[in-house]
């Protein structure tokens, strides 16, 4: 753990030093009228209007008159993903859960809020093998969990023992990819995990599970649409088309679900019916984000300062609100 914990802490102040090279970098092209012609988005499997959106090609039909081209590049979470936000790797995020800019303020990154998707509080949950003698969040204590760190799961088990009496340090962390923590969950190295849709979904079809917790009056589970500050700054424009495109997406995905599901299916690489659990568990109601919509965004990072998870406290007013209107 203490090795672990020393390379996470040293990655952190490395992606801190060049956040601030990389946002001086960026306001002083904005100050010199200089304006980027591409747009790079990061993106997870889970990222699903995203995925959308780059499956019909929409964004660079949309941006093409405005002189910008469109990058894609794929995480296997959102810590990484807001990693590579900080370190000025790419410049718009897909959604990441609630947890993560938590993180990525800590680490000083210069974050803007695109948009927020609405609570989607099942969609996220804690499950066991269906002949594991656990029972309630309670049994989970001296066990060994799996989870992906900074990721809403972090936050929904951290909520979820709290009610439970227990702490974090009641458990036994690993911290595990979703791709990893599925391969450990389903040969026995640990007790329970963590997980989000799409990967709950397909535990839940493909394995003998229990859904030992889920969200639900835990953790609520908002997902963020991040841009680095100095290109929020250059290119209001790109953002504007993009949050406008965002929330066509998931109109169209929740008013249809077969054929979204048919549409994600074979870049998930799942089968439709699962596509279609997940997505019934997501809200996809994307929104502005408003000052007052971040009050639990204060809450999660306090709870991972409590725990010493985080490295200093952070104000989570401390960042720049796109607005789409403007």
């Amino acid at each position: 753990m203490s090795s672990i914990s020393h390379s996470t802490s040293r990655r952190t102040t490395l992606a801190a030093l060049a956040a601030l090279a990389a946002t001086a970098s960026g306001l002083a092209s904005a100050q010199s009228g200089a304006k980027p012609d591409t747009v790079r988005i990061g993106y997870q499997k889970s990222s699903t209007l995203i995925v959308v959106l780059k499956t019909q090609g929409t964004l660079e039909k949309l941006l093409a008159p405005l002189g910008t081209k469109v990058t894609w590049h794929e995480f296997t979470s959102g810590l990484p993903l807001l990693e590579a936000l900080n370190l000025g790797n790419i410049d718009v995020s897909a959604d990441v859960a609630d947890t993560v800019p938590v993180f990525a303020q800590a680490a000083g990154a210069a974050l803007t809020f695109v948009a927020q998707e609405a609570p989607s509080p099942s969609a996220q949950a804690i499950v066991v093998r269906a002949d594991s003698p656990l029972k309630t969040v309670a049994d989970l204590k001296g066990k060994k969990i799996g989870f992906a760190k900074a990721a809403g799961a972090h936050y929904l088990l951290i909520a979820a023992l709290e009610k439970a009496g227990l702490s974090f340090k009641d458990i036994d962390p690993a911290y595990l990819t979703p791709a990893d923590g599925r391969a450990a969950f389903e040969r026995g190295a640990i007790d329970a995990w963590v997980v989000w849709d799409p990967f709950l979904a397909a535990v839940q079809r493909q394995s003998n599970v229990r859904i030992l917790a889920d969200g639900r009056d835990v953790a609520s589970y908002q997902r963020y649409y991040l841009a680095a500050t100095p290109y929020a700054q250059a290119r209001a424009d790109v953002l504007r088309v993009l949050f406008a495109e965002l929330q066509k997406a998931g109109a169209w995905v929740k008013g249809n679900p077969k054929d979204a599901a048919a549409l994600l299916a074979p870049v998930w690489g799942l089968d439709a019916a699962t596509v279609e659990q997940a997505n019934s568990r997501r809200s996809y109601e994307v929104r502005a984000v408003l000052p007052a919509g971040l009050s639990e965004q204060q809450r999660i990072a306090d709870a991972f300062l409590s725990e010493k998870l985080l490295p200093r406290r952070v104000n989570t007013l401390d960042v720049a609100l796109f607005k789409p209107g403007a």
